[in-house]
C-alpha cells in the first residue's frame, strides 16, 4: 500500500525517512514526488492546499499530523466520505502541558518585567500573591486542555474550565456553554485558549470577549489563530483592559514581517512551537494507526466522514 505524506519546509524529508522506518512494507512518498495519484491509499498531512485531497481517487483515510483537523476541514472541496484521523500521544500532551505551564508561570511571576529591569540594572523586587490566588482559566476541556487545567491546579492555581457540555475535573471548577461563558472570563486573571476551531468559535476572542475579563488580563492561545480577532486585541491593550497576550498561532503563518504583533511590548510572538510535532513524537502513533486502521481495529481518534471533532 502506499502512502503521500504532505509536511512543509525542512522537515518533510525527515519524515519520509522515519515512516518509511516504521512502515517498512507500505511505500511513502512525498507530495511533490507522486507521479501515479490513482495508487495512493492514504495521505498524512498537514495543511493541505484546497482541492489536493480530491485528486486522490482511490484515497481510504486521511491521517492529521496534529491533534486538530481544522486545516483539513477548512477544505470547500474535501471528499466527504473519508474518515479523518486525528493525532494523540503521550508527546504531544507532554510538550503542550509544558508550553502551557511556562508561559502560566512567566504571566503569574510577571518576568517580562523582571527582564526588562535587567536591562537598566535596576534592583526591582516584584511582589506577587502566590499561586492559589491567582485564577487561570481555561477555554476548552478537550484531552489537552483536561491536562493542562489539572497540572495547573496540582501547582497550586484556582482553575476554570469552560467548554460546551458539562466536565468533571478534579480541582477544576466547570463552566458550560453560553450561560456560564461570562461569569468564566470575568473570574479569570489569565486565559488559555484551547479550544477547538469550529464555526461558533472563530473570532471567539473578540472585542466583546475582552470587555467581560477582568481588568489587566492576559491571554494564551495556543488553539487556532482565528480564534482570535487580532486588532480588537490590539485596541484592548492599547487601553489597557488587557494586560498581554502570549501568542502561538496566528491567522496567517508563518507571522507576516511588520506585523504589529512583533514588535509589540505586551505581546510575546512564538512561532506554533506549543506542541510541534516531528516524526519520533508523531510518527509512531500515525503509523499505528495505518495499521489499525487495515486490519480494521478501532481508533479512538477517528473522526468519521461528516463529523468536525
Amino acid at each position: 500500500m502506499k502512502i503521500v505524506l504532505k509536511v512543509g519546509g525542512a522537515r518533510a524529508d525527515w519524515w519520509k525517512d522515519h515512516m518509511a522506518g516504521l512502515l517498512p512494507e507500505y511505500e511513502v512518498i512525498l507530495a511533490e514526488e507522486v507521479v501515479d495519484k490513482d495508487i495512493i491509499d492514504f495521505a498524512v498531512v498537514w495543511l493541505p492546499e484546497p482541492g489536493w485531497l480530491k485528486s486522490f481517487p482511490n484515497l481510504k483515510c486521511i491521517f492529521s499530523i496534529g491533534s486538530g483537523i481544522d486545516h483539513i476541514l477548512k477544505d470547500k472541496e474535501l471528499p466527504q466520505h473519508l474518515p479523518i484521523v486525528r493525532l494523540t500521544g503521550t508527546d504531544l500532551s507532554t510538550r503542550m502541558r509544558e508550553y502551557v505551564v511556562l508561559h502560566v508561570l512567566r504571566l503569574h511571576r510577571r518576568l517580562p518585567e523582571v527582564e526588562e529591569s535587567q536591562k537598566t540594572e535596576e534592583w526591582n523586587q516584584i511582589i506577587e500573591p502566590p499561586a492559589n490566588n491567582r485564577t487561570v482559566g481555561i477555554m476548552g476541556l478537550g484531552n489537552l486542555g483536561a491536562d493542562c487545567a489539572q497540572i495547573l491546579s496540582k501547582i497550586g492555581f484556582n482553575v476554570l474550565g469552560w467548554a460546551k457540555s458539562k466536565k468533571s475535573l478534579e480541582g477544576v471548577e466547570s463552566f458550560v456553554g453560553n450561560s456560564g461563558f461570562d461569569t468564566f472570563l470575568s473570574k479569570s486573571d489569565i486565559v488559555v485558549c484551547m479550544l477547538p476551531l469550529t464555526p461558533e468559535t472563530t473570532d471567539i476572542m473578540n472585542a466583546s470577549f475582552f470587555k467581560k475579563m477582568k481588568n489587566g488580563a492576559s491571554i494564551i492561545n495556543v488553539a487556532r489563530g482565528p480564534h482570535l480577532n487580532e486588532e480588537d486585541l490590539l485596541v484592548a491593550i492599547k487601553s489597557k483592559k488587557i494586560r498581554s497576550a502570549t501568542l502561538d498561532v496566528f491567522n496567517n503563518e508563518p507571522l507576516e514581517k511588520g506585523h504589529p504583533f512583533w514588535k509589540h511590548p505586551n505581546v510575546l510572538v512564538t512561532p506554533h512551537i506549543a506542541s510541534l510535532i516531528d516524526p519520533v513524537a508523531g510518527g509512531k502513533a500515525i503509523a499505528d494507526n495505518i495499521k489499525n486502521f487495515v486490519l480494521g481495529n478501532t481508533i479512538n481518534e477517528l473522526i468519521p466522514p461528516g463529523k468536525n471533532y
